[in-house]
């Protein structure tokens, strides 16, 4: 029988290997590296190739004409008629290396869609200062990046205007997709200017500022199961021992000994075991842990998320002055597909209830997390084309994909019609 300091071992090394074999799972979020310019290229990415705009500073100040260059992508190869749509993809909280070749791909090839990608202000090499103090920090808000894009959106269409020598007033049919953030970012553009874009794609949208959002831990312990939930809890329960009798070599133990903060350590943690559920990998996480706890003594379960590890941290909640922007759930908006992975926990801050003007989609299978309509699962490593192949269930995607492509093509041929009833 294993002792419960080398059961405390087995579940650190699963849990060191989970981070350390981790990737950043944004629409982009991945370093660039000289060396994997090319090879990426022609799989990963439709497109690297850098283009820039200069992008206002403040949208909101009459008397701050500052600007800042904003880095952005162009995909044309499959826009081959220059009447034919744009896709807008939103890039939200990560650096924008590239244009990646998910499902968004194979939608933009059907409908032979013109595809762009501004980087979000403050991210990658779209930041307006070299130092972020708190003073410029000031103009890094989603209201600041909504603009941004309506700005875009026009800088690009007149760009489009311009190279097939087209009047000033002409407007391509435009259409926005984000993932998460960026999805939120979507609904929100829609919301906001509903004149610039026949339609929104909103991908696990994280629409709704929920204080106190204890249904996010609730659907990690759904989404776990007994065995795996139950391990969980006790590494919480060993770690919060261990934190008040030797809190270095707890956090040597996960590799986490540089971190001098308690609170730091344990959203670490936190955000680790969640991370691969939201993601649509939970066996990375669950199989090593489940294995080591059958090695281990009898454990004491409590009651997820009943201890520091939940309780003293403000883990995954947001504050109600967030809330200024929010879909609220009756806002009179239209023409918005909203998705959401079954596992996700983050499709509780989603719009679940489904609309006549608003379609709501829960993509239900054991590794459907979040963004798992457009990135497939699970989705490390990358899956090309958002191949859903090893999804526990291809059909529910796919099935839910049809419905989108539908919505757009609804939608895209109402923005033809000579009222332009958007």
């Amino acid at each position: 029988m294993v002792s419960r300091a080398g059961f405390a071992s087995l579940l650190g090394a699963s849990f060191l290997l989970l981070l350390r074999s981790a990737e950043p799972l944004g629409f982009n979020h991945r370093p660039t590296t000289a060396g994997d310019e090319l090879s990426a290229a022609p799989s990963r990415y439709l497109t690297r190739e850098e283009r820039w705009m200069s992008q206002r500073l403040d949208h909101f100040s009459p008397t701050d004409h500052r600007q800042f260059k904003q880095r952005y992508f162009e995909f044309l190869d499959y826009h081959d008629d220059p009447n034919g749509p744009v896709f807008l993809r939103i890039c939200g909280e990560s650096s924008c290396d590239g244009l990646p070749n998910d499902y968004l791909a194979v939608i933009a090839k059907k409908f032979g869609a013109a595809v762009v990608t501004p980087e979000h202000r403050y991210y990658g090499k779209s930041s307006p200062f070299d130092s972020l103090t708190t003073d410029n920090l000031r103009f890094l808000s989603s209201k600041q990046a909504l603009f941004d894009l309506a700005v875009f959106r026009q800088y690009y269409q007149e760009k489009l205007n311009s190279q097939y020598n087209r009047s000033a007033g002409f407007d391509n049919p435009w259409f926005v997709f984000g993932v998460s953030y960026s999805g939120a970012l979507s609904a929100w553009f829609r919301l906001k200017f509903p004149h610039l874009t026949c339609g929104s794609l909103a991908s696990s949208g994280v629409v709704l500022a929920v204080y106190n959002f204890t249904d996010f831990d609730k659907q990690v312990g759904e989404s776990a199961g007994p065995q795996c939930k139950a391990a969980l809890q006790e590494i919480t329960r060993l770690v919060d021992e261990q934190l008040r009798s030797d809190s270095h070599s707890v956090k040597a133990l996960f590799g986490a000994d540089s971190l001098k903060n308690d609170g730091d350590f344990l959203f670490l943690l936190a955000d680790a075991a969640a991370t691969t559920f939201q993601y649509g990998n939970p066996d990375a996480l669950c199989s090593p842990l489940a294995n080591a706890k059958k090695k281990g003594e009898s454990l004491v379960v409590l009651d997820f998320g009943g201890s520091k590890f939940a309780v003293k941290l403000p883990i995954f909640k947001s504050h109600p002055k967030m809330t200024v922007f929010v879909l609220r759930r009756s806002i009179q908006a239209s023409k918005i597909v909203f998705t959401n992975g079954s596992q996700d926990p983050w499709r509780h801050a989603s719009k679940q209830k489904s609309s006549e003007d608003m379609p709501s989609y829960i993509i239900k299978c054991s590794n459907c997390g979040h963004g798992t309509d457009l990135r497939g699962c699970p989705q490390l490593p990358f899956r090309i084309e958002g191949d859903s192949s090893n999804c526990t269930s291809p059909e529910a995607v796919n099935t839910v994909r049809k419905q989108i492509v539908k919505h757009i093509d609804l939608w895209l041929s109402q923005c033809h019609e000579p009222t332009r009833a958007w």
